[in-house]
């Protein structure tokens, strides 16, 4: 019997794609030092340096600087990222629905993501979901990251669950899904169209409130 569903942030409650490119249009329409540039270029080129988060900022900024011949520290830069980006964060579809169906059902809800503390913070508070979880680990604040199993055993003993009670969704095939399976969690795939989908997992959704079709078969034994 499931009693606690533990959630990835980013591609999974947060459309990190969306988000990123509001902000980034943003950035480039705010400050003076960018307008010899290209929007769309500006755009495009953060969005392929950015690497759909795996790529730290930093990183990014010197490179698009070296690129753009940017007349800006990219400390300066970072810094906006950091105080801006929350303001442009949008949730999928269905968002608080399935929160509130949760809750209201009676599960243990968690959160664990990857990323820098106060940022990861600022960017769920943003989407206005705080209050449904009953615990959130973030990997700064942990010591540790997915796919770690002890990130993952370490939510389950604060919801006070055993692994086989609860389930984890997120969008990456290793760091959430796989990565909860071998800790005995059921894995299901926040599917998204840059990950192959043949990988072993419970179920999938598209859309947020197919998890809830979800556990209503479960519920009626059919799965």
């Amino acid at each position: 019997m499931l009693k606690a569903i533990i959630f990835d942030l980013d591609g999974t409650l947060l459309d990190r794609d969306t988000s990123l490119k509001a902000f980034v249009e943003n950035q480039h329409q705010r400050m003076v030092e960018l307008q010899h540039i290209d929007k769309s270029a500006y755009v495009k080129r953060f969005v392929d340096l950015d690497q759909r988060g795996y790529v730290w900022k930093d990183k990014v900024y010197q490179q698009l600087i070296h690129e753009f011949e940017i007349a800006l520290q990219w400390e300066v830069l970072l810094e906006d990222y950091m105080h801006h980006f929350s303001l442009h964060c949008v949730g999928f579809p269905n968002l608080h629905e399935l929160l509130t169906y949760l809750k209201k059902s009676g599960f243990k809800l968690g959160l664990i993501t990857n990323g820098y503390g106060t940022f990861q913070m600022k960017n769920i508070e943003a989407l206005r979901i705080l209050t449904y979880f009953d615990t959130i680990l973030v990997s700064e604040i942990e010591g540790l990251r997915k796919p770690d199993p002890e990130i993952f055993h370490r939510a389950l003993a604060r919801l006070g669950a055993q692994p086989g009670e609860a389930a984890y969704v997120g969008d990456h095939p290793e760091n959430d899904v796989w990565a909860s399976r071998r800790v005995g969690m059921r894995g299901i795939w926040k599917e998204d169209d840059q990950f192959a989908g043949d990988f072993e997992r419970e179920y999938t959704i598209r859309d947020l409130i197919e998890l809830k079709e979800y556990l209503e078969q479960l519920q009626t034994g059919l799965k």
